[in-house]
């Protein structure tokens, strides 16, 4: 099964090897179309995760701030979304 995530009608991302934590796909960080990514100032943090960083997502001009998360150095119970990327705020991950 491969996954893809889709915003604006662009291929984000596609894998055959995500990770699902909470409901959401991690993507590998080698899966991701880098063109559209930028790096946010945006940080967060989850009790068990860790402190997440964000991308803003940029097509065909339109930009969609911290619509996509990372944990640079995840907490050891979340060791398996290491080097991943996940996507919130109208992009959809479709599986095919």
């Amino acid at each position: 099964m491969s996954v893809r995530a889709l915003w604006n009608d662009v291929v984000l991302a596609e894998s055959a090897d995500t990770v699902v934590v909470e409901g959401n796909h991690y993507f590998p960080a080698e899966s991701i179309n880098r063109e559209y990514f930028t790096a946010s100032d945006t940080h967060s943090v989850c009790p068990w995760k860790g402190t997440a960083s964000y991308y803003t997502v940029t097509v065909d001009g339109r930009q969609n701030p911290d619509a996509a998360w990372f944990y640079p150095e995840p907490k050891s119970a979340a060791e398996q979304i290491r080097d991943r990327v996940a996507f919130w705020r109208g992009v959809d991950v479709v599986e095919n």
